[in-house]
């Protein structure tokens, strides 16, 4: 047997076991893993912008054993199985690459991803569903940041977007302007223009080629970095922050900007 499937049915035997003699796994519904999932997503996400491959494999582990826990519960309630799970996505994974196991010729990615909605949305219509919208996908419950992006990419996919990024620019510094003259008024659409400032930003970064939410990251990561060197030097030279002015704890900034390459 292929040691792949030899894994999997192994996996499956554990979870089967856990589920019937382990008084935790036996507790456990769908509502209840839900967040430890999304917890586990973000394990994940850290282990890959570390690069730290093993992490990587590791978390992966911890996400598959939840999509065959999440499985085994559909089981139990006669909803769906493993089996289901498995063929529902490789009939979805064939049916959206008709470039691949169809005669459907294409350029590009883009038109791949062009495909892909068009086809999304001939589901949606064939099954009768009541809301066909093209970002009908995107989750209400995704941070702000990572929403936008899959907002804008939703709609590149169906060819609403800018031609290029000098006209995304331009916006930004539309909303960039539009944002001054509510802050100047004091207007309460501060917020709003806000919000527009980030929304063309995210799109300027995908023109670009740049993931925003891991740019972000990134930039968080690295003022953590920076802030406990400055925290960690000055205490080192009997210094309380609160107590320094700015200047002086530019100066251990800049330190640390040095240190930090």
């Amino acid at each position: 047997m292929d040691p792949r499937a030899t894994a999997f049915l192994r996996l499956l035997t554990i979870m089967d076991e856990l589920r019937a003699q382990c008084p935790w796994d036996r507790k456990q519904t769908m509502a209840t893993l839900r967040p430890l999932t999304i917890e586990e997503t973000y394990e994940l996400g850290d282990a890959i912008l570390e690069n730290d491959l093993q992490e990587v494999r590791k978390e992966l582990g911890d996400l598959l054993l939840h999509m065959v826990f999440y499985a085994k519960i559909g089981s139990e309630q006669g909803a769906f199985d493993i089996t289901d799970v498995l063929n529902g996505i490789c009939e979805k994974l064939i049916h959206r690459h008709p470039h691949i196991y169809g005669d459907v010729k294409v350029a590009d990615e883009e038109e791949v991803k062009a495909n892909w909605e068009r086809i999304k949305l001939a589901e949606k219509a064939k099954a009768g569903a009541a809301d066909k919208s093209v970002l009908e996908g995107v989750p209400k419950g995704l941070p702000s940041l990572v929403k936008a992006i899959r907002i804008q990419d939703k709609a590149r996919g169906v060819g609403f977007d800018w031609e290029n990024k000098e006209q995304v620019w331009e916006k930004v510094n539309e909303e960039l302007a539009e944002l001054e003259r509510e802050v100047e008024a004091g207007s309460a659409k501060q917020a709003d223009e806000v919000g527009d400032v980030l929304f063309s930003i995210v799109n300027y970064a995908r023109f670009l080629g740049v993931d925003p939410d891991e740019a972000l990251e990134r930039t968080n990561r690295k003022f953590i970095r920076r802030f406990r060197f400055l925290e960690r030097e000055s205490a080192r030279d009997g210094r309380q922050l609160g107590e320094m002015t700015l200047a002086e704890m530019d100066a251990y900034w800049e330190r640390a900007k040095a240190f930090d390459g």
